[in-house]
């Protein structure tokens, strides 16, 4: 007897508040980003500038306005995904457990496009990033209420050693998690099909597929 063929199913490889919580990310820190830009500009650490017309505010007064509306959007956001990724199993069952050993495999992997990309399934080198940028988010706390509230978190600005410090801690963590964003984009381009699974929350696959995917 010819055997059928498998039934085509959904199956979800992102679930909603992981869609929900992403987009609402990508909105918050476009925000943060171009009003954190026009706050460094009063007040430059370094011998650059940001071009203006890539901040948010129109001045400095218009700048911290925005950034601190957006920080309780990402704050609120950011609360939600960790308290659903901790009470759903999603930390445990997605980021963990990866070693130095299988990062440094994946990179290999990765680097000589011998890496192959599983829908649903973070690698090595996926897990360590999203474990990082959650570390980064914390910094950028952290050190963002030392510098908001220098007076009233003492305490915090002592721990990074003084409000400049603090301010170098902030631009840094901030970076990192630009260089996520765009390490994130172009894993993104080379693999369009995840920005499909982001949007709808997955595809129809037979049964055999799942098995290989």
């Amino acid at each position: 007897m010819k055997p059928q063929p498998s039934p085509l199913r959904k199956r979800r490889v992102h679930s909603w508040p992981v869609r929900i919580c992403h987009w609402i990310n990508l909105l918050a820190m476009i925000g943060m980003v171009m009003s954190g830009w026009g706050i460094y500009n009063a007040d430059p650490i370094f011998a650059f500038t940001f071009p203006q017309n890539t901040t948010l505010g129109g001045w400095l007064g218009g700048n911290i306005a925005w950034h601190l509306a957006v920080m309780w959007l990402l704050a609120a956001n950011a609360l939600f995904y960790i308290l659903w990724s901790f009470f759903s199993g999603h930390f445990r069952r997605d980021f963990l457990p990866f070693s130095p050993g299988s990062v440094w495999r994946d990179t290999v992997r990765a680097l000589t496009f011998k890496l192959p990309h599983k829908l649903g399934q973070y690698n090595a080198v996926q897990k360590l990033m999203y474990s990082g940028v959650l570390v980064l988010g914390v910094l950028l706390l952290l050190s963002g209420l030392s510098i908001w509230k220098p007076v009233q978190f003492s305490g915090l600005v002592w721990l990074f050693g003084g409000f400049d410090i603090a301010r170098y801690v902030h631009f840094f963590a901030m970076s990192g998690v630009m260089l996520f964003v765009i390490i994130h984009v172009l894993m993104v381009l080379l693999v369009p099909k995840t920005f499909v699974a982001m949007l709808t929350g997955g595809k129809k696959i037979s049964t055999e597929e799942s098995a290989d995917e």
